[in-house]
């Protein structure tokens, strides 16, 4: 039998960004928060001095361990799908800060023009630009509204940048200086600036130099070893939720974790308000619920998804009649979309094993509509960036097309070209379609024989044009970046259910109108008065750049929704039939 416990405020699934940013807010309002976390308890004592490539690059250590849950792939509708066994395979974050500790840092606003695609492209170009079967949609929120939470996540995190030439107006500049500029980055620069093109540096949550946020918490300058992108910082120079929104809902007293939960369900018998959560002590084996008055679940897509589908909250998405709204518009960042072209270098050498995971270069001018798509067979564009992550041992192994896989070349290669290499990548928006969604798996199911969530994605001419166009540019900045042998990436012709990075989103959509989003612009059910979905669940389709610090605005977003909420009750917005 459950064990019934007190009721608080506030139930939040989740302790990445999105959640640690509910927590920290609705604790500082006073508001009694439990959040619960299916993962160990972490700290950033728990990261000091692990700089071990092959626990955490090689075996991610810090992912979820797929053994208890995973998810199915298939490509299409009349496919068998098979479950995902590996964490090469997936990489979804776990334990106390979610996949906020593990990211790399880099820092994008989306564009006006991705907040209003729909409407945007249909008044650029006619609606015949939009291929029949695409599913986008205006997010029912326009850049200008989201704005302040941008400003407001950028200052939390103490994000290091300098203004993009082609980006949107900011209301301030970023809190921090951008980080050290290094010589490939230097190169990229003038290579795109010889061409006309308006590069600058990528926006980072390694921190360029100490800082004290908002909220008091605070970060260390970053020191450049290379240990970020699938590490967790052990010297407090990348924010994270460790770092600033856990400790601070954790000082105000009003706010509890609770790790190793396993949240099953959210507690709903109908009508318009969902009663808290069911949730498994994975070290006891003693489920509880936890009653709430506002549930929030901000936890990664795929399980903000299964959850209420479990839960039987929402109506499913149906590709056949293309009706229903939950697990609508899988999208995400795919092996098809970081694609581009890799120089290799004669008689110049760098520094590649010094590094940061936001350390490069970038520039907007092929991203969202910022050029012009009447000539091109896709809509929407990416970010082309360069990155000095810094080369660990085991993954360095960089060589030219061609070199055999082993013996005495392979190593020949591999040693003359270790510091003589560098990769131009182009991040290509993933648009939405009726045949790419999530539902339950028929088949498989998980420790506590609940279904697995099943995931059907199938690659278009969209994503292979759009790829393409980004190859053809990165090859042409690599050129002129002076590399003497370029490989060009190939174009592969399907999704291989390799969900890696990350970045996966949609299902929980957001929009103006309930019969085609099932979330208002504060990440509240439209179903569910007292029900908030915050995370990269809410994208209708996936901009061509990366999402945290989208996920972080929205749910500071959400954080206000849910204080009027407590104070008013009811739904926050009429839906676009009830207007």
């Amino acid at each position: 039998m459950a064990k019934k416990l007190d009721k608080v405020d506030v139930v939040v699934v989740g302790t990445g960004w999105a959640g640690g940013v509910i927590s920290a807010e609705l604790s500082k309002a006073g508001k009694k928060v439990v959040a619960l976390e299916r993962g160990e308890k972490k700290n950033l004592e728990d990261y000091t001095g692990v700089k071990d490539e092959l626990r955490f690059m090689n075996r991610f250590q810090m992912m979820q361990d797929l053994s208890h849950e995973t998810i199915t792939s298939r490509n299409t509708m009349d496919e068998q799908a098979l479950p995902v066994r590996t964490r090469d395979e997936m990489m979804a974050g776990t334990d106390t800060g979610g996949g906020g500790v593990h990211w790399a840092g880099a820092v994008y606003r989306y564009p006006p023009y991705d907040f209003e695609i729909y409407s945007k492209t249909a008044e650029r170009y006619g609606k015949d630009k939009i291929p029949d079967g695409m599913t986008i949609q205006d997010w029912g929120i326009t850049y200008d509204e989201m704005e302040p939470y941008y400003d407001q996540f950028e200052k939390t995190a103490g994000i290091s940048g300098e203004e993009d030439p082609l980006g949107p107006e900011r209301s301030n500049d970023y809190p921090n200086p951008p980080l050290l500029e290094s010589r490939p980055v230097r190169l990229f620069k003038d290579a795109a600036e010889e061409l006309g093109y308006h590069p600058y540096q990528v926006a980072s949550a390694n921190v360029s130099q100490q800082y004290e946020n908002p909220d008091g918490e605070t970060l260390n300058a970053c020191m450049y070893c290379a240990f970020c992108h699938y590490y967790g910082c052990d010297f407090g120079a990348k924010s994270d939720p460790l770092m600033t929104v856990i400790p601070t809902a954790q000082k105000t007293g009003n706010f509890e974790l609770r790790t190793q939960s396993y949240v099953r369900r959210v507690l709903y018998d109908g009508g318009n308000k969902a009663n808290g959560v069911m949730y498994v002590d994975t070290e006891t084996g003693q489920e509880f619920e936890q009653p709430a008055d506002v549930v929030v679940l901000a936890a990664f897509t795929f399980t903000n998804n299964r959850l209420l589908m479990l839960s039987e909250i929402g109506k499913p998405y149906d590709p056949e009649s293309r009706t229903g709204v939950i697990g609508k518009n899988f999208n995400g960042q795919m092996n098809i979309t970081f694609l581009g072209a890799r120089g290799f270098f004669e008689d110049r050498k760098f520094n590649l094993y010094a590094g940061a995971g936001a350390l490069g270069g970038t520039m907007s001018d092929f991203a969202a509509d910022n050029f012009d798509h009447s000539d091109v067979d896709f809509i929407n564009g990416g970010a082309i960036e360069i990155r000095q992550y810094g080369e660990g041992a085991i993954t360095s192994n960089r060589v030219p097309k061609g070199t055999p896989n082993w013996g005495s070349e392979f190593k020949k290669n591999a040693n003359h070209y270790a510091y003589r290499n560098l990769n131009v990548w182009y991040t290509a928006a993933n648009m939405s379609w009726y045949h790419n969604y999530m539902d339950l798996d028929p088949t498989y199911k998980d420790d506590f024989g609940d279904p697995l969530l099943r995931v059907t994605n199938k690659y278009t001419d969209q994503d292979r044009n759009i790829a393409k166009f980004g190859i053809e540019k990165c090859t042409e900045i690599m050129e002129n970046m002076g590399a003497d042998i370029i490989d060009a990436d190939d174009i592969p012709e399907e999704f291989d259910h390799m969900y890696q990075g990350g970045h996966y989103a949609g299902g929980v959509i957001m929009g103006d109108d309930p019969e085609t989003s099932a979330v208002n612009n504060y990440l509240q059910m439209w179903d569910v008065d007292n029900l908030f979905v915050v995370g990269g669940s809410a994208f209708p389709h996936f901009p061509g750049h990366h999402p945290t610090v989208t996920i972080g605005s929205l749910a500071y977003r959400a954080s206000e929704g849910i204080e009027k909420y407590l104070k008013n009750g009811g739904q926050l917005l009429k839906g676009k039939q009830e207007a």
